[in-house]
């Protein structure tokens, strides 16, 4: 497996693990309102904990830590743009009812997209990159349904000047 796609998947994992406790927490803190216990909700991840851990165990002595920690971060960092734009780009599916694998790979993918240096990381890399994850991570229709969203995002780029075609 490539470096940067070792990256990538131990970044979705780190992704997925930080989201799925957020989510639960969230959901306790909504029941505890209503008086019934939560003692047994895990606490929610620190990112920085679950990336680093999940580097070490699954990326060994590999050297594209840094390339995973700069991409896990400008996803946080840029979360709720990329949340908008999922919603924007695919508005019959609500970004709570999508599943953590896709909703995440498509946070990583258009953060790839839109923010990487495109000499860094093509948007065509970017976009194949997401695919395959959603295909080795998701569920059945998780490629196609990553590959419309990053599409239409894309051809607007397009459309927009932001990216040029070579």
């Amino acid at each position: 497996m490539a470096s940067r796609h070792l990256a990538r998947s131990i970044v979705l994992q780190s992704l997925f693990e930080w989201d799925f406790y957020q989510q639960l927490n969230q959901e306790a803190e909504g029941k505890s309102k209503k008086g019934e216990d939560v003692k047994n909700v895990p606490k929610k991840r620190n990112l920085d904990e679950v990336i680093t851990r999940n580097l070490d165990h699954f990326g060994g002595e590999f050297d594209e830590k840094g390339f995973a920690k700069k991409l896990i971060k400008g996803v946080v960092e840029n979360i709720e743009k990329l949340n908008t734009i999922i919603q924007s780009s695919a508005p019959e599916r609500p970004i709570a009812q999508l599943s953590i694998v896709d909703r995440n790979v498509l946070r990583i993918g258009l953060y790839e997209l839109i923010y990487q240096d495109k000499n860094e990381v093509p948007p065509k890399v970017a976009i194949n990159e997401a695919i395959e994850l959603g295909k080795n991570f998701g569920g059945p229709s998780s490629g196609k349904f990553i590959n419309g969203v990053l599409g239409t995002v894309y051809k607007q780029m397009q459309e927009s000047g932001e990216i040029k075609e070579k």
